[in-house]
């Protein structure tokens, strides 16, 4: 059986035995970047000894099978919506500290860090290093976000974000010199670091240079209320906000640490990101990195994505393609198509999960959605076997949702758990819910007399999905149950979950299925919103008792105290234990109703495109999806056919 991700972790283990880290120090001798040598002539550039930190990142490409690359061309990609050009930020995974190719978190941007009993972390930064418009990028950044931003009640309302809270306290944050930031608690964070690495990271630095003529305590008054008018803001606070987006990547003249830079303006169907002059990053022959000069990215309808893939219009894709794409764009090779068809693993929990809304705004449904039996029931009623040889040719594996094989808390108990089809025993569990009376249709009626209709609602953008609810719904109408999909827009749907207004929806599984020790229970415990099966739970933990609900079950507040065990944890044995209790409690709740797991995600790669990962996995976090294959070290072969 085909099993990518297993591949791609025995191939990454063995090239960890060529070689213990991800980079080499010893910087070799520079050369200038053949995209940005006319602006060095003119004199509007430094050369490139100006423009990198005195002790540059050196990427070791040979101890994973790389080879140096060529400089130049443009990658064409595409996305389905304007605000994906954030996906650059994730794609480029520059990050204070990030993650290697075996999961490992080393320093990226910073050029070390020390951690002391995860409660002291000294973050130091590389010497003379720049943002991209070339002032320079040193603690005086993260200052001015610790002081001017997270703690400014205009511009943060609800202060620093989460992760630097502990025990309800914040860390004290020193900066003893221009290249050393100190974040220190008086209790263990033994997430900091890790938080650091994501694919959407808490930015704990700001180009101050830049954003200070924009901020009331700095910027001259005069010219800051024409600038107020211009944009038609109410006030200072709302142009600084709408300015500072470092993770939308949508301000064009915004500095950045990234491999790419926006160079588009203002809502376009392509947008271009040009090589960053000061990156950080260089190979082993003194090339700074990225290779590529200009990535193009291109917005397009969901549907297209596939056929455009197929007629060669893009050069790196796994974005808006799905398992039910392969045979056309295996089809497209055939044809003569100037690219490949890579099969890399998944490392999402459940390809397709729905997700009972135990928050639902409707007191009926609510008390039938909390019955664990109605739950188990539904799960039950489910005929995954169908779905997996519909849908994804027996290639994906059935069962409930939980954690991956390739992680060390995989049991398989807690995958075949309530997901065996079992139609009898689905019927005994709703009847000895209270479900047991019926209308003339067939349609069990809830205590209250209404039918048992559950609407489930997706965001619309995966055939795979809709094709699965409809096996479903036929699955579900055999014990008496109504399913009725009702496709939104992604934000609609989330903005409806989060306000309790969504009976269920179904989305992704967990988006990391392959935990450590070292990950964070939280996305398993009540603590996020986006959790779909809990959102206002998550929204009392994340603002603080602000809004949302409290947990009110058993189970749920053992999760919370579990996620604050491995917090305080101080050996790997105990977060452990909390990781295995907590994944035991989601086995026997089905808080998420699993599918299926582990199906296979192409990756469409032009044939010139070197560099990339034949086996890799797609995966949001961590991973970064194309992030932590580091996209600045692809290029494209002079030779190869293009």
């Amino acid at each position: 059986m085909f099993d990518p991700i297993r591949r791609f972790l025995l191939i990454a283990a063995g090239a960890a035995l060529a070689a213990t880290a991800a980079f080499a120090t010893q910087p070799p001798n520079l050369q200038e970047s053949s995209f940005w040598a006319h602006e060095v002539e003119r004199g509007d550039l430094p050369p490139i000894a100006e423009r990198l930190p005195s002790e540059p990142l050196v990427v070791d490409l040979a101890s994973r099978g790389r080879t140096p690359g060529v400089q130049g061309g443009t990658l064409r990609t595409l996305v389905s919506r304007s605000k994906d050009i954030r996906q650059m930020v994730v794609y480029g995974y520059a990050r204070l500290v990030g993650y290697n190719h075996l999961y490992e978190l080393q320093p990226d941007i910073l050029a070390s860090y020390d951690n002391v009993d995860d409660r002291k972390f000294t973050l130091r930064l590389r010497p003379g290093h720049k943002w991209s418009d070339g002032s320079p990028f040193t603690s005086a950044d993260f200052e001015y976000w610790w002081k001017d931003v997270a703690n400014n009640k205009l511009l943060s309302p609800a202060g620093p974000p989460d992760v630097l809270r502990v025990e309800g306290q914040l860390p004290t944050v020193t900066f003893p010199d221009e290249t050393t930031v100190i974040y220190e608690w008086d209790h263990p964070n033994p997430n900091f670091i890790a938080s650091l690495a994501m694919a959407r990271p808490p930015f704990i630095y700001r180009p101050s240079t830049f954003l200070k003529q924009f901020h009331g305590d700095y910027a001259d008054p005069a010219k800051l209320e024409e600038m107020i008018e211009e944009t038609r803001v109410r006030s200072w606070a709302a142009l600084h906000n709408n300015l500072d987006n470092m993770y939308k990547f949508d301000n064009h003249e915004l500095p950045t640490l990234q491999p790419w830079m926006n160079s588009t303006s203002g809502k376009k169907v392509r947008h271009l990101f040009v090589k960053n002059p000061y990156y950080h990053r260089i190979d082993p022959n003194g090339v700074q990195l990225p290779y590529i000069d200009v990535v193009e990215m291109e917005i397009v309808s969901p549907g297209l994505i596939a056929a455009k893939s197929n007629a060669g219009e893009t050069d790196l894709q796994a974005r808006g393609l799905d398992f039910r794409d392969i045979s056309i764009l295996r089809k497209g090779e055939a044809d003569g198509g100037n690219y490949r068809t890579l099969m890399w693993g998944n490392a999402v929990a459940s390809q397709i999960a729905i997700y009972p809304n135990l928050n639902y705004n409707d007191d009926g449904w609510r008390a039938v959605l909390r019955d664990v039996r109605v739950r188990r029931a539904l799960s039950l009623a489910i005929d995954r076997d169908t779905i997996n040889k519909a849908l994804f040719f027996n290639l994906a594996k059935p069962g409930a949702m939980t954690v991956l094989p390739a992680s060390p808390f995989f049991r398989q108990e807690h995958r075949d758990a309530w997901a065996s089809l079992d139609p009898d025993q689905a019927n005994a569990l709703l009847d000895e819910a209270g479900l047991d009376k019926r209308g003339p249709d067939g349609i069990r009626l809830l205590p209250d007399g209404r039918p048992m209709e559950i609407v489930i609602e997706t965001a619309g953008e995966r055939q795979e999905v809709e094709n699965a609810i409809q096996i479903i719904t036929d699955d579900w109408r055999q014990v008496g149950v109504k399913l009725v999909m009702r496709p939104l827009d992604r934000d609609i749907l989330r903005n409806r979950i989060f306000s309790g207004n969504t009976m269920a929806g179904v989305w992704y599984g967990w988006d990391n299925g392959i935990p450590r020790p070292y990950t964070s229970p939280e996305y398993v415990a009540p603590r996020q919103q986006e959790f779909f099966a809990w959102p206002k739970w998550g929204q009392y933990y994340q603002t603080n008792g602000a809004a949302g609900e409290p947990p009110d079950m058993p189970e749920a507040i053992r999760l919370m105290e579990l996620a604050h065990d491995w917090d305080v944890a101080t050996t790997m044995d105990q977060r452990t234990a909390a990781w295995n209790e907590m994944l035991a409690i989601h086995a026997d709740q089905i808080y998420a109703i699993g599918t299926l797991a582990e199906a296979p995600q192409p990756v469409v790669v032009n044939k010139a495109l070197r560099n990339v990962p034949e086996t890799g996995l797609w995966a949001w976090d961590p991973g970064a999806h194309f992030g932590i294959h580091r996209m600045d070290e692809f290029f494209f072969d002079p030779d190869g056919t293009r």
